[in-house]
């Protein structure tokens, strides 16, 4: 799988934006500290745009930069043979065909190593009022096994947006039962209640997660 796997499996941009608070709200329940959370989103990452992010904690990443323009993508996978720090550059074509709405995200120093080169083995666009997903041609070196820009494993909770992907993962990494009507809920978007909360972290309420839940943007009752 790689990134143009993904540009036909991601839904429209208010769509993506919705499940990844989801997945925020989700993990902000499931765990207190921040520091042990797969997924966040920052509503305020600027004054124009929203931010939603994954980090594993062993290297691998994403980053989505929600904004007037539209979407941007940049994920990166450390073990990739794409990495810029194999090729002390990314990888020919993932990021020469970025629109120029979306340079400024390239650029970025938050997505970059501290001599400026962009840490990114995948990235997807989508400009407001587009009928697809874009990504750069590409040709992608040859790899047993795995995918070649880590693609599959970067994104996908986000190809495979079901509740029940989502509880094999969390039950996987929190090595707890998730409770799969409560995820429900939440990717529903619908109002959080203490009940729901508890049923995904017993003793638990809506009051204990009001900052994350500012933070997050996630629709109040």
């Amino acid at each position: 799988m790689t990134v143009h796997d993904i540009a036909r499996q991601l839904p429209e941009i208010p769509a993506l934006r919705d499940h990844c608070r989801s997945l925020a709200t989700l993990e902000a329940i499931l765990s207190p500290g921040w520091e042990d959370r797969y997924h966040s989103f920052a509503s305020d990452w600027s004054r124009t745009e929203e931010m939603a992010s994954m980090s594993n904690g062993s290297g691998d990443e994403y980053s989505i930069v929600f904004s007037p323009a539209g979407a941007y993508v940049r994920g990166f996978a450390h073990e990739s043979a794409m990495s810029p720090y194999v090729a002390g550059e990314p990888w020919p074509g993932v990021l020469d065909e970025v629109p120029e709405v979306f340079r400024s995200c390239v650029r970025e120093p938050a997505f970059s190593d501290e001599d400026g080169t962009p840490v990114v083995t995948a990235c997807l666009w989508r400009e407001s009022g587009d009928d697809a997903w874009r990504a750069g041609g590409i040709e992608f070196p040859e790899v047993t096994g795995g995918d070649p820009d880590g693609s599959g494993y970067l994104f996908q909770l986000l190809a495979d947006r079901s509740a029940e992907a989502f509880q094999r993962f969390a039950e996987d990494y929190y090595g707890t039962a998730v409770d799969l009507a409560a995820v429900r809920h939440v990717f529903a978007l619908r109002p959080l209640t203490d009940g729901v909360v508890a049923a995904l972290r017993p003793g638990a309420t809506v009051a204990d997660l009001a900052e994350d839940l500012a933070q997050i943007g996630y629709p109040r009752g």
